[in-house]
């Protein structure tokens, strides 16, 4: 049975409703970037990226490393698993419900349950 009580995913899902972070772990599933690096495709400063990398710290998707004056981050691809076990229920509800979709629309002699009908 998969376990529905992921507190942690409050924060992965809040970090993954920004473009902007979500742009910026793409960049980081290709490979480590600074701050600077992760900045430069946006139109932001570099203290508003800095606030969207805290965002996805919090949230566990990515690790930073200090050297000297350089920030270097790397993604973190757990809490992304534990995302898409839960998404998963929900891929399975959906798939069913297109599965019946396509055995209706291929055979109209299938009996579509009216509204209110109970089964």
């Amino acid at each position: 049975m998969v376990e529905h009580n992921f507190p942690e995913l409050n924060g992965v899902f809040h970090a993954l409703s920004d473009p902007t972070r979500r742009g910026m772990l793409a960049d980081l599933a290709v490979g480590e970037r600074t701050v600077s690096q992760l900045a430069a495709p946006y139109p932001i400063s570099l203290a508003a990226a800095s606030k969207h990398i805290r965002t996805l710290e919090t949230a566990g998707l990515i690790r930073r490393e200090v050297l000297g004056r350089v920030h270097l981050c790397r993604l973190d691809p757990g809490p992304l698993a534990d995302a898409h076990q839960w998404l998963g229920v929900y891929e399975r509800f959906w798939t069913a419900r297109l599965d019946d979709l396509e055995r209706i629309l291929r055979d109209p002699a299938v009996k579509t349950p009216k509204q209110g009908d109970d089964q």
